[in-house]
């Protein structure tokens, strides 16, 4: 058996691993810095729904100036430095305000305790149970008063304790500190509501007003005391688990200049990661010519990069977090900074001409249309992009919901490290590899159908969770829902291209998958995760996928009966597929001119 490896591939695969594995530390992560800085799914959602967008006009736009005016290595260098700079100046975005826990002090009967409603239903009894143990907390109360609350206070509160009660009666609010046991939290349903509601207990209703030890008493033969008040125990994790239902909407976002610093900077970067990853396919197809199957050989450095940075990024994050309340995100930008400066240096190395120039790119790209499977193909890179969504946006955060329910761990961080080194090592590095060898064997068509069955079968299976860590052994389906489906839709697009719009044409499928597909699943993933919950949703879009997978065999069945006939083998080169869109409709997939190397261990 021969080693063989082409040096002109080695700067490709280097470019893969390290720019993949500088966005893995970040990218991932995005959603939930968001909603670490206040914002709500529908923000989020929104912000997931307009990158996309921005992606898919920038995509066609920067890939039909490379084609047209033969400038791959410029702007694919540019795209990197941008991205790298705009993720690092997301490091300086400045923390939101965020506002104190919204209880209700209650007192009835000589028996006082603190309410918190929450209309999320999180069993956060359990939670905080488990995480504080037997600990009491003090807690400055802030209370808006009502007159006729004041006779309790002066009379059983603050007796004897001052001369002047009286004066106070005036004032609109009454400021005292108390104590809550994590011990003894009774969560309750909240009367004709399926809100429910924390009741903390006050020890023996102690509290204290004006450095005097007070007994916050209300007698039998007085009306209840029930006032609306804001609570700050000096807890962040407590801040953190009570204030999960005060996430800023839409335009309390946008009234901030710090989230239009924040979603600028989440644009640019966008716009560079759109320009690098579809010029960077061009390039690589162009160096490996007819060999397209070699394509998810170097396409897999790019999943050993991504799973090795985000494990790292998770651990880093746990590790130079507080045990509690927020994360500490620094490090990651740093990584990201440090690891695409690499990567600009081995892009420099290689070697692309561009052999093809296309006469008039957007009439050769534009008769793609005309064809039924291109037509076909193009709505099932919507498909996926919407079910992609789902997954890039809102599984961390899905996640980190089951970690509230099932009892926090602090791990949570190291865990979703943990989930992306899966996703890569076990998913996508395997079939990447072998991509090649199955579509030969499959063809592309029954890839595409493939992929949206793995996309059912994953999303029923994150609907079934009850706890976090039992995701592990099913993001090994990654390997079907983003490898093999990468590699499906780059090298067709690569295959179907008239010569000279390579480019053009990988960022208009590219354009179209995210622009189009992952945009409207952020949406819809966002509104649902507001309106139902996280489970409802993945089931939602899981029986979806299974509706999808149904359709998308039988349209393809119709047009093998009906239409030119693909026995999914190797028929055409990309020449011939071009001659095939002029005509009808366009044969594939594969080069019949294309040599596996499989006699050989091939490392290219």
């Amino acid at each position: 058996m021969k080693l063989r490896i082409d040096k002109d591939l080695v700067p490709m695969k280097a470019h893969y691993f390290l720019f993949n594995g500088g966005t893995a530390p970040v990218v991932p992560f995005m959603p939930q810095l968001a909603r670490q800085l206040g914002y709500s799914s529908v923000v989020v959602g929104t912000m997931y729904m307009i990158l996309p967008i921005i992606g898919m006009l920038a995509k066609p736009l920067f890939g039909y100036i490379a084609d047209r005016f033969n400038r791959h290595r410029f702007l694919f260098l540019a795209g990197q430095l941008i991205t790298a700079v705009a993720f690092f100046l997301i490091m300086f975005v400045p923390a939101v305000d965020k506002p104190l826990p919204e209880v209700q002090f209650h007192c009835h009967a000589g028996i006082s305790n603190i309410r918190h409603c929450d209309i999320y239903e999180k069993q956060m009894e359990k939670t905080l149970e488990n995480y504080y143990g037997n600990t009491t907390l003090a807690c400055q109360m802030h209370c808006a008063m009502k007159p006729e609350y004041w006779d309790i206070v002066c009379d059983n509160w603050l007796a004897n304790k001052t001369s002047n009660c009286a004066s106070n009666r005036t004032q609109a609010s009454l400021n005292f500190t108390t104590y809550i046991s994590t011990r003894d939290i009774v969560e309750l349903p909240q009367l004709h509501s399926k809100v429910k509601c924390l009741n903390f207990i006050i020890p023996s209703d102690q509290g204290t007003w004006n450095a005097q030890n007070i007994t916050l008493y209300c007698p039998k033969n007085k009306s209840e005391m029930d006032v609306n008040c804001t609570m700050d125990c000096h807890d962040a994790y407590l801040n953190q688990q009570l204030n999960q239902a005060r996430a800023m909407n839409t335009s309390e976002a946008m009234a901030q200049p710090e989230f239009w610093f924040f979603f600028g900077m989440l644009i640019v970067s966008w716009i560079g990661m759109a320009v690098v990853v579809s010029i960077g396919d061009a390039i690589c197809f162009g160096i490996l010519g007819e060999r397209h199957h070699l394509y998810g050989k170097q396409r897999l450095c790019g999943s050993l990069g991504w799973g090795l940075f985000a494990v790292l990024a998770g651990l880093l994050v746990d590790k130079m977090s507080p045990s509690d309340g927020d994360k500490n995100y620094t490090i990651v930008f740093w990584m990201t900074l440090v690891i695409l400066g690499f990567d600009m240096l081995a892009s420099t190395k290689l070697k692309h001409t561009q052999t093809h120039m296309s006469a008039n790119i957007l009439k050769d790209v534009g008769q793609m249309f005309l064809s039924m499977r291109c037509v076909v193909f193009f709505l099932w890179c919507v498909a996926i992009g919407l079910c992609t969504a789902l997954i890039w946006n809102f599984l961390f955060i899905y996640l980190e919901e089951l970690n509230v329910v099932h009892g926090s761990s602090s791990s949570i961080k190291t865990l979703e490290g943990l989930v992306m080194g899966i996703q890569c090592f076990g998913g996508e590095l395997p079939f990447f590899f072998m991509s090649g060898w199955i579509l030969k064997r499959i063809g592309h068509v029954n890839a595409m159908s493939l992929v949206l069955l793995g996309f059912g079968v994953r999303f029923i299976l994150y609907s079934m969770l009850q706890d976090p860590w039992y995701i592990l052994p099913i993001e090994l389906l990654n390997g079907v829902t983003f490898g093999l489906f990468y590699a499906t839709m780059a090298s067709y697009a690569s295959i179907v291209a008239p010569p000279g719009t390579e480019a053009t044409m990988q960022s208009l499928v590219g354009a179209i998958f995210e622009g189009v597909g992952v945009s409207m699943g952020s949406q819809i993933g966002g509104q649902l995760f507001e309106a139902v919950s996280g489970r409802t949703t993945f089931e939602i879009f899981g029986i979806a996928a299974f509706i999808v997978f149904i359709i998308h065999v039988c349209l393809q069945m119709y047009l093998n009966r009906n239409g030119p006939a693909e026995n999914g083998k190797a028929r055409t080169s990309t020449t011939s597929a071009t001659a095939s869109t002029k005509a009808k409709d366009i044969e594939l997939p594969f080069s019949s001119k294309t040599n596996d190397g499989f006699s050989d261990v091939d490392l290219n």
